[in-house]
């Protein structure tokens, strides 16, 4: 908008402000008034033009720092990871049965029974051609910390090997297939590791960690023995 807009702008401007002075003193505003009063006017309509001048807000739109401030969004918290179930004997349950593996020209029997009032029993029987070299007992029982494996073992005549007492080892992996067991003192074996291949095919891997020299590991695939259907009574034709 140019200077000479604005000067005809303010004499209509300056007139009505003149007529409503008048109004509002009853005709006794005199000129004095009036151009006093256009000062006034003219400030206020250059303020008005300021302001008309400044873009609006948008309704939606909060000043910085004033109202309430919406708090930042975050990723949400990653789920805990799964907790394992806890190993029990049902896990073990396959065991149960006659078990039959070689260890070179040894022949290494087992029998485990079905899990019972929080434990399972077993035997180990190792032989070579006609003699017995070793017998095991072992027993795998619920505690409240776990599953613990205990064995020891006896001569034929089942005098005990160990005078300290049976070995104890605590179960430290259980899964579908691979069952860990650790002794914790030091005694030995030192580790016992029951591997599962198949319904009918194990792996035992025992290991003796002596004070010097090398870990001594024996490995035995046993495989299960099949139970033979029983044979019918014979029957004899009595001939009168």
């Amino acid at each position: 908008m140019g200077s000479g807009s604005y000067r005809n702008y303010f004499p209509s401007v300056s007139s009505t402000l003149s007529e409503r002075f008048q109004a509002a003193s009853g005709g006794a505003v005199t000129r004095m008034s009036i151009r006093n009063a256009m000062p006034v006017s003219m400030a206020l309509l250059a303020a008005l033009a300021v302001l008309g001048s400044l873009p609006r807000r948008l309704p939606a739109q909060e000043p910085s720092g004033a109202g309430t401030q919406q708090a930042p969004q975050t990723a949400p918290a990653p789920a805990p990871p799964a907790v394992p179930a806890k190993t029990t004997l049902a896990d073990l349950s396959w065991l149960a049965g006659s078990w039959q593996g070689t260890w070179g020209p040894r022949i290494a029997q087992q029998v485990w029974m079905t899990p019972k009032a929080g434990t399972m029993v077993g035997a180990f029987q190792l032989t070579e051609k006609n003699d017995t070299l070793v017998i095991e007992l072992f027993s795998l029982s619920e505690q409240p910390h776990g599953i613990e494996l205990h064995l020891r073992h006896f001569t034929d005549s089942l005098t005990a090997w160990e005078n300290d007492g049976p070995a104890s080892l605590a179960l430290s992996h259980g899964g579908s297939q691979d069952f860990v067991f650790e002794n914790p003192r030091g005694g030995q074996p030192k580790r016992i590791v029951l591997r599962r291949i198949d319904a009918d095919t194990y792996v035992s891997r025992s290991e003796i960690a002596p004070r010097k020299g090398p870990v001594q590991v024996t490995e035995i695939i046993y495989h299960r023995l099949k139970s033979q259907p029983a044979r019918p009574a014979s029957r004899f034709l009595l001939l009168h």
